[in-house]
């Protein structure tokens, strides 16, 4: 069987690694920056006695260098030995790109010495051609990374695909809340482990911690009411067709309570069949 191939290029910055993993997660297998003169390597690979790769996912850019200019005529050559290539091209403007550059506090790859706005003009030049080859042309400008999951699962997803992912946030509340949260539950009102002295240094990771959290039977009310709750809504809004549903669960720090009870929520979740991720955004943060 001839694995189908999704090339994933476009403008730095604008959500290329996220897409990788929206592929990832739908079953591809993903390369990052991978040089075009490889590609035949890996076809041939996946196709080879006891290869069991169906769907491959590369992530080609101008980090390639002198290697990218090659693309175009690999693609080509893959079409004419009757592959499956589809190619998906990210951008957005020029003013989103140099915010998230500077929001991440990055170099763009064309820019060099001289300002990220003149290296986005550069790369923009270099990939004209290749935009108009694409398949399917994203622009990001105004997606967050939820719309534009759900854009990339109704492009390279399979019909019958239904898989929502879970995202579970831990958070503190003097950081912020999580701007893409679906539901936010504020666990302060149970006894802060950041008094005890000999909890302090740890975290909800840690069995001490997560004890201590978890042995409060205000918790443990918490988690009866909470965990039946969710029972019932997240596979409702699987069934609406949502793809990404975020848990944000905070208290002060984000260090203690609010790490051991997503984990909990997460361990629950999980047990019932769901795909879940879990970030622990603040944890390490004083």
């Amino acid at each position: 069987m001839k694995p189908t191939i999704a090339i994933i290029t476009g403008m730095s910055g604008a959500g290329r690694t996220t897409a990788a993993k929206v592929l990832e997660d739908l079953g591809y297998f993903v390369i990052d920056n991978m040089p075009p003169q490889l590609l035949d390597s890996v076809v041939e690979l996946a196709t080879g006695p006891g290869a069991d790769v169906s769907r491959i996912a590369l992530v080609m850019d101008v980090r390639g260098r002198a290697f990218f200019g090659d693309l175009r005529q690999t693609i080509r050559s893959l079409e004419e030995r009757g592959l499956s290539v589809r190619m998906l091209y990210l951008e957005a403007s020029t003013q989103s790109l140099v915010q998230r550059y500077e929001a991440a506090r990055r170099v763009h790859p064309m820019a060099g010495s001289d300002r990220v706005v003149e290296g986005i003009a550069r790369e923009r030049e270099l990939l004209a051609e290749l935009r108009a080859d694409a398949d399917l042309v994203v622009d990001t400008t105004h997606l967050n990374v939820h719309e534009l999951r759900d854009k990339l699962v109704d492009a390279f997803g399979d019909p019958g695909d239904t898989v929502m992912v879970t995202n579970v946030v831990s958070f503190g509340f003097k950081h912020g809340t999580p701007r893409d949260a679906d539901l936010v539950l504020d666990v302060r009102f149970l006894p802060n482990p950041h008094w005890v002295p000999e909890l302090k240094p740890f975290t909800g990771l840690d069995a001490p911690v997560r004890d201590y959290v978890l042995g409060q039977d205000e918790a443990q009310g918490f988690l009866d009411r909470l965990l039946p709750l969710l029972d019932l809504m997240v596979p409702a809004f699987r069934r609406e067709g949502k793809r990404y549903l975020t848990i944000a669960i905070g208290c002060t720090g984000g260090k203690h309570r609010s790490v051991a009870l997503s984990e909990e929520v997460a361990r629950h979740l999980r047990e019932g069949g769901q795909t879940v991720q879990v970030d622990h955004r603040d944890r390490l943060r004083e």
